[in-house]
Protein backbone atom coordinates (compact mmCIF):
# COMPACT_ATOMS: atom_id res chain seq x y z
CA UNK A 1 0.00 0.00 0.00
CA UNK A 2 0.68 3.51 -0.51
CA UNK A 3 0.97 5.10 3.03
CA UNK A 4 1.14 8.69 4.46
CA UNK A 5 3.02 8.86 7.58
CA UNK A 6 2.58 11.84 9.99
CA UNK A 7 5.29 12.36 12.44
CA UNK A 8 7.86 9.74 10.90
CA UNK A 9 11.34 11.73 12.28
CA UNK A 10 9.63 11.30 15.78
CA UNK A 11 10.35 8.14 17.88
CA UNK A 12 6.95 6.42 17.29
CA UNK A 13 6.35 7.30 13.70
CA UNK A 14 10.15 6.24 12.57
CA UNK A 15 9.61 2.79 13.81
CA UNK A 16 6.45 2.55 12.29
CA UNK A 17 7.39 3.94 8.90
CA UNK A 18 10.83 1.84 9.02
CA UNK A 19 8.38 -1.62 9.67
CA UNK A 20 6.55 -0.20 7.07
CA UNK A 21 8.89 -0.05 4.23
CA UNK A 22 10.50 -3.54 5.62
CA UNK A 23 7.45 -5.14 4.59
CA UNK A 24 7.40 -3.80 1.24
CA UNK A 25 4.83 -0.50 1.33
CA UNK A 26 5.37 2.67 -0.22
CA UNK A 27 5.46 5.81 2.70
CA UNK A 28 5.32 9.00 2.22
CA UNK A 29 6.65 11.02 5.59
CA UNK A 30 5.57 14.45 6.73
CA UNK A 31 7.27 16.02 9.79
CA UNK A 32 8.36 19.56 10.58
CA UNK A 33 10.90 18.53 12.50
CA UNK A 34 10.81 21.27 15.31
CA UNK A 35 12.94 21.88 18.55
CA UNK A 36 10.64 20.39 21.27
CA UNK A 37 13.60 18.22 21.93
CA UNK A 38 17.37 17.91 20.32
CA UNK A 39 16.60 18.01 16.17
CA UNK A 40 19.42 15.94 15.83
CA UNK A 41 18.16 12.57 16.78
CA UNK A 42 15.28 13.63 14.34
CA UNK A 43 17.75 14.15 11.81
CA UNK A 44 19.00 10.87 12.23
CA UNK A 45 16.37 8.51 12.32
CA UNK A 46 16.11 10.44 9.08
CA UNK A 47 19.04 9.11 7.95
CA UNK A 48 17.88 5.70 8.73
CA UNK A 49 14.69 6.13 6.92
CA UNK A 50 16.58 6.97 3.58
CA UNK A 51 19.17 3.89 4.59
CA UNK A 52 16.13 1.52 4.91
CA UNK A 53 14.41 2.79 1.64
CA UNK A 54 17.44 1.72 -0.27
CA UNK A 55 18.47 -1.36 1.40
CA UNK A 56 15.00 -2.47 0.60
CA UNK A 57 14.31 -0.41 -2.64
CA UNK A 58 10.87 0.79 -1.09
CA UNK A 59 8.95 4.02 -2.62
CA UNK A 60 9.60 6.72 0.18
CA UNK A 61 9.25 10.46 0.31
CA UNK A 62 9.95 12.96 2.73
CA UNK A 63 8.06 16.34 3.00
CA UNK A 64 9.00 18.79 5.54
CA UNK A 65 6.11 20.37 6.37
CA UNK A 66 3.93 21.42 9.61
CA UNK A 67 0.38 19.67 9.63
CA UNK A 68 -1.19 23.19 10.72
CA UNK A 69 0.16 24.86 7.17
CA UNK A 70 -3.47 23.34 5.30
CA UNK A 71 -2.37 24.23 1.74
CA UNK A 72 1.37 21.98 2.37
CA UNK A 73 -1.33 19.11 3.95
CA UNK A 74 -3.46 19.22 0.91
CA UNK A 75 -0.76 19.18 -1.73
CA UNK A 76 1.67 16.18 -0.37
CA UNK A 77 -2.40 14.21 -0.65
CA UNK A 78 -2.65 15.54 -4.18
CA UNK A 79 1.12 14.61 -4.97
CA UNK A 80 1.57 11.82 -3.66
CA UNK A 81 -2.08 10.28 -3.18
CA UNK A 82 -1.89 7.76 -0.30
CA UNK A 83 -4.61 5.07 -0.02
CA UNK A 84 -4.50 5.25 4.26
CA UNK A 85 -2.83 7.41 6.27
CA UNK A 86 -1.08 7.22 10.09
CA UNK A 87 -1.09 10.64 11.98
CA UNK A 88 1.77 10.27 14.93
CA UNK A 89 2.30 13.88 14.62
CA UNK A 90 1.66 15.79 17.49
CA UNK A 91 3.05 17.88 20.29
CA UNK A 92 3.93 15.44 23.33
CA UNK A 93 4.44 15.69 26.92
CA UNK A 94 2.58 16.55 30.32
CA UNK A 95 5.40 18.81 31.37
CA UNK A 96 5.26 21.04 28.34
CA UNK A 97 1.54 21.23 28.32
CA UNK A 98 1.14 22.96 31.35
CA UNK A 99 3.60 25.95 30.45
CA UNK A 100 2.92 26.02 26.25
CA UNK A 101 -0.55 25.07 25.47
CA UNK A 102 -0.83 27.04 22.37
CA UNK A 103 2.01 24.21 20.66
CA UNK A 104 -0.93 22.07 21.44
CA UNK A 105 -3.75 23.82 19.84
CA UNK A 106 -1.64 24.24 16.47
CA UNK A 107 -0.46 20.63 16.08
CA UNK A 108 -3.03 18.59 17.65
CA UNK A 109 -5.87 20.50 17.02
CA UNK A 110 -5.21 22.55 14.09
CA UNK A 111 -3.35 20.15 12.39
CA UNK A 112 -5.04 17.20 13.12
CA UNK A 113 -8.46 19.08 11.66
CA UNK A 114 -6.16 19.68 8.35
CA UNK A 115 -5.39 15.57 8.33
CA UNK A 116 -9.11 15.00 8.28
CA UNK A 117 -10.30 17.44 5.80
CA UNK A 118 -7.27 15.94 3.38
CA UNK A 119 -8.24 12.40 4.18
CA UNK A 120 -11.77 13.20 3.38
CA UNK A 121 -11.58 14.93 0.10
CA UNK A 122 -8.57 12.61 -0.94
CA UNK A 123 -10.76 9.37 -0.62
CA UNK A 124 -8.30 7.72 1.93
CA UNK A 125 -9.47 4.59 2.87
CA UNK A 126 -8.71 4.31 6.54
CA UNK A 127 -7.37 6.58 8.93
CA UNK A 128 -4.91 5.40 12.10
CA UNK A 129 -4.06 8.06 14.39
CA UNK A 130 -2.32 8.05 17.81
CA UNK A 131 -4.35 9.12 21.33
CA UNK A 132 -3.08 8.26 24.59
CA UNK A 133 -3.62 6.70 27.79
CA UNK A 134 -3.85 10.43 29.77
CA UNK A 135 -7.55 10.32 28.26
CA UNK A 136 -8.17 8.33 31.30
CA UNK A 137 -7.38 11.21 33.45
CA UNK A 138 -9.29 10.88 36.53
CA UNK A 139 -10.72 7.91 36.34
CA UNK A 140 -9.40 5.15 38.80
CA UNK A 141 -10.81 1.81 37.94
CA UNK A 142 -8.47 -0.66 36.37
CA UNK A 143 -7.87 -1.69 34.14
CA UNK A 144 -8.64 0.97 31.91
CA UNK A 145 -11.53 -0.03 29.17
CA UNK A 146 -12.15 1.45 25.82
CA UNK A 147 -15.53 1.44 26.86
CA UNK A 148 -15.14 3.42 29.88
CA UNK A 149 -16.00 7.54 29.78
CA UNK A 150 -13.05 9.38 29.49
CA UNK A 151 -14.46 13.25 30.15
CA UNK A 152 -11.91 14.26 33.03
CA UNK A 153 -8.59 14.66 31.34
CA UNK A 154 -5.85 16.25 34.03
CA UNK A 155 -3.71 18.10 31.33
CA UNK A 156 -4.14 19.64 28.21
CA UNK A 157 -2.32 17.40 26.52
CA UNK A 158 -4.94 14.67 27.38
CA UNK A 159 -7.35 17.28 26.41
CA UNK A 160 -6.52 17.92 23.15
CA UNK A 161 -5.88 13.63 22.24
CA UNK A 162 -9.89 13.56 23.67
CA UNK A 163 -10.73 15.76 21.36
CA UNK A 164 -8.89 13.97 18.38
CA UNK A 165 -10.76 10.75 19.01
CA UNK A 166 -14.50 13.16 19.01
CA UNK A 167 -13.42 14.98 15.69
CA UNK A 168 -12.31 11.86 14.50
CA UNK A 169 -15.87 10.62 15.28
CA UNK A 170 -17.34 13.48 13.31
CA UNK A 171 -15.58 12.85 10.90
CA UNK A 172 -16.75 9.06 10.30
CA UNK A 173 -20.45 9.83 10.66
CA UNK A 174 -20.27 12.63 8.71
CA UNK A 175 -18.55 11.51 5.64
CA UNK A 176 -18.34 7.70 6.36
CA UNK A 177 -14.97 8.27 6.76
CA UNK A 178 -13.06 5.37 8.66
CA UNK A 179 -11.06 5.97 11.77
CA UNK A 180 -9.18 3.97 14.52
CA UNK A 181 -7.60 5.69 17.50
CA UNK A 182 -4.29 4.10 19.66
CA UNK A 183 -4.35 5.29 23.13
CA UNK A 184 -0.57 4.36 23.44
CA UNK A 185 0.27 3.21 27.49
CA UNK A 186 3.87 4.87 28.27
CA UNK A 187 6.07 4.24 25.13
CA UNK A 188 9.90 3.37 25.62
CA UNK A 189 12.33 1.71 23.63
CA UNK A 190 15.79 2.54 21.04
CA UNK A 191 15.41 6.21 19.79
CA UNK A 192 13.10 7.35 22.31
CA UNK A 193 12.53 10.73 23.25
CA UNK A 194 15.23 12.68 25.12
CA UNK A 195 12.83 14.26 27.71
CA UNK A 196 10.89 10.97 28.95
CA UNK A 197 12.09 9.01 31.56
CA UNK A 198 14.06 6.54 30.76
CA UNK A 199 16.25 7.94 28.78
CA UNK A 200 16.89 10.65 32.06
CA UNK A 201 17.06 8.52 33.92
CA UNK A 202 19.69 6.42 32.11
CA UNK A 203 21.83 9.43 31.02
CA UNK A 204 22.15 10.98 34.58
CA UNK A 205 22.86 6.97 35.80
CA UNK A 206 25.47 6.33 33.31
CA UNK A 207 27.15 9.93 34.58
CA UNK A 208 26.53 9.44 37.74
CA UNK A 209 24.14 12.40 38.63
CA UNK A 210 21.08 12.36 41.03
CA UNK A 211 17.21 10.98 39.49
CA UNK A 212 14.06 12.63 40.32
CA UNK A 213 12.12 10.09 41.54
CA UNK A 214 8.35 11.30 41.21
CA UNK A 215 5.89 9.94 43.99
CA UNK A 216 8.32 8.86 45.57
CA UNK A 217 8.35 5.51 43.10
CA UNK A 218 5.00 4.57 44.13
CA UNK A 219 3.21 5.26 41.03
CA UNK A 220 2.83 2.54 38.55
CA UNK A 221 2.69 2.35 34.58
CA UNK A 222 1.98 -0.03 31.97
CA UNK A 223 5.29 0.17 30.17
CA UNK A 224 4.93 -0.88 26.09
CA UNK A 225 8.30 -1.60 24.27
CA UNK A 226 8.36 0.39 21.10
CA UNK A 227 8.02 -2.41 18.62
CA UNK A 228 4.91 -3.71 19.98
CA UNK A 229 3.38 -0.51 19.64
CA UNK A 230 4.88 -0.50 16.35
CA UNK A 231 3.35 -4.15 15.40
CA UNK A 232 0.15 -3.00 16.88
CA UNK A 233 0.00 -0.02 14.72
CA UNK A 234 0.79 -1.24 11.64
CA UNK A 235 -2.20 -4.33 12.08
CA UNK A 236 -4.75 -2.01 13.05
CA UNK A 237 -4.11 0.35 10.11
CA UNK A 238 -4.72 -3.09 8.01
CA UNK A 239 -7.63 -3.44 9.79
CA UNK A 240 -10.00 -1.28 8.47
CA UNK A 241 -12.67 0.33 10.79
CA UNK A 242 -15.98 -0.85 10.02
CA UNK A 243 -19.17 -0.12 12.11
CA UNK A 244 -20.69 -1.74 14.78
CA UNK A 245 -24.43 -3.25 14.19
CA UNK A 246 -25.16 -3.56 17.87
CA UNK A 247 -24.08 0.33 18.74
CA UNK A 248 -27.16 1.78 20.64
CA UNK A 249 -28.03 5.71 20.96
CA UNK A 250 -29.59 4.93 24.04
CA UNK A 251 -26.66 3.13 25.55
CA UNK A 252 -23.90 4.61 23.80
CA UNK A 253 -20.75 2.78 23.38
CA UNK A 254 -17.32 5.09 23.64
CA UNK A 255 -15.30 2.58 21.93
CA UNK A 256 -17.67 2.06 18.96
CA UNK A 257 -20.34 3.48 16.67
CA UNK A 258 -22.52 3.23 13.83
CA UNK A 259 -19.63 4.91 12.08
CA UNK A 260 -16.65 3.25 11.06
CA UNK A 261 -14.79 4.07 14.20
CA UNK A 262 -12.89 2.35 16.47
CA UNK A 263 -10.74 2.78 19.18
CA UNK A 264 -8.41 0.97 20.85
CA UNK A 265 -5.71 0.36 23.71
CA UNK A 266 -2.47 -0.72 22.95
CA UNK A 267 -0.40 -1.49 26.42
CA UNK A 268 1.11 -4.45 27.84
CA UNK A 269 -1.32 -5.04 29.97
CA UNK A 270 1.19 -5.81 32.70
CA UNK A 271 1.97 -2.69 34.97
CA UNK A 272 5.33 -2.06 36.68
CA UNK A 273 6.22 0.49 39.41
CA UNK A 274 8.45 2.90 38.93
CA UNK A 275 10.61 1.81 41.47
CA UNK A 276 10.99 -1.55 39.66
CA UNK A 277 11.74 0.25 36.42
CA UNK A 278 14.53 1.92 38.02
CA UNK A 279 16.24 -1.06 39.04
CA UNK A 280 15.66 -2.78 35.46
CA UNK A 281 17.62 0.39 34.63
CA UNK A 282 20.23 -0.07 36.94
CA UNK A 283 20.59 -3.62 35.72
CA UNK A 284 21.44 -2.81 32.59
CA UNK A 285 23.66 -0.15 32.82
CA UNK A 286 25.71 -2.18 35.75
CA UNK A 287 25.27 0.91 38.06
CA UNK A 288 22.98 2.01 41.29
CA UNK A 289 21.17 5.19 40.81
CA UNK A 290 21.40 8.14 43.19
CA UNK A 291 17.57 8.96 43.80
CA UNK A 292 16.09 12.37 44.67
CA UNK A 293 12.80 11.50 45.99
CA UNK A 294 9.78 13.71 44.91
CA UNK A 295 5.91 14.06 45.22
CA UNK A 296 3.71 12.94 42.27
CA UNK A 297 3.66 16.17 39.34
CA UNK A 298 0.87 18.35 38.42
CA UNK A 299 -1.05 16.17 35.94
CA UNK A 300 0.30 13.23 36.54
CA UNK A 301 -2.06 10.22 37.27
CA UNK A 302 -0.67 7.51 40.48
CA UNK A 303 -1.21 4.44 37.95
CA UNK A 304 -2.26 3.27 34.62
CA UNK A 305 -3.32 -0.59 33.36
CA UNK A 306 -4.65 -1.28 30.23
CA UNK A 307 -7.00 -3.49 29.05
CA UNK A 308 -6.00 -4.72 25.75
CA UNK A 309 -8.65 -7.42 25.57
CA UNK A 310 -10.41 -5.22 22.10
CA UNK A 311 -6.64 -5.13 20.66
CA UNK A 312 -6.74 -8.80 21.09
CA UNK A 313 -10.34 -9.80 19.71
CA UNK A 314 -10.61 -7.07 16.95
CA UNK A 315 -6.59 -7.49 15.60
CA UNK A 316 -5.46 -10.86 16.66
CA UNK A 317 -2.51 -8.80 18.70
CA UNK A 318 -1.10 -8.00 22.11
CA UNK A 319 2.15 -6.20 23.18
CA UNK A 320 4.46 -8.83 24.71
CA UNK A 321 8.18 -7.56 25.44
CA UNK A 322 8.86 -7.67 29.07
CA UNK A 323 9.94 -4.29 30.81
CA UNK A 324 13.74 -6.06 31.79
CA UNK A 325 13.91 -6.92 28.42
CA UNK A 326 13.17 -3.62 26.55
CA UNK A 327 15.00 -1.42 29.06
CA UNK A 328 18.43 -3.48 28.52
CA UNK A 329 17.66 -3.06 24.65
CA UNK A 330 17.07 0.48 25.23
CA UNK A 331 20.34 1.24 27.42
CA UNK A 332 22.39 -1.12 24.73
CA UNK A 333 20.70 1.48 22.18
CA UNK A 334 21.83 4.46 24.28
CA UNK A 335 25.55 3.56 24.97
CA UNK A 336 26.45 2.50 21.03
CA UNK A 337 24.46 5.78 20.01
CA UNK A 338 26.04 8.07 21.99
CA UNK A 339 29.45 5.89 23.21
CA UNK A 340 29.38 5.61 26.35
Amino acid sequence: MKILVTGNAGFIGFHVAKRLMERGDTVIGIDVVNDYYDPEIKEARLRILDETARKTNSGYAFIRANLADGGAVDAAFSEYKPDRVINLAAQAGVRHSLSHPQDYVESNIVGFTNILEACRHHGVEHLTYASTSSVYGANTRMPFSEHMGVDHPLQFYAATKRANELMAHAYSHLFNLPTTGLRFFTVYGPWGRPDMALFLFTKNILEGTPIKVFNHGNHTRDFTYVDDIAEGVIRTNDKVASTNPDWSGADPDPATSNAPFRIFNIGNNSPVKLADYIEAIEEATGRKARKEMLPLQPGDVPDTFADVSELVGEVGYKPATEVKEGVARFVAWYRKYFDV
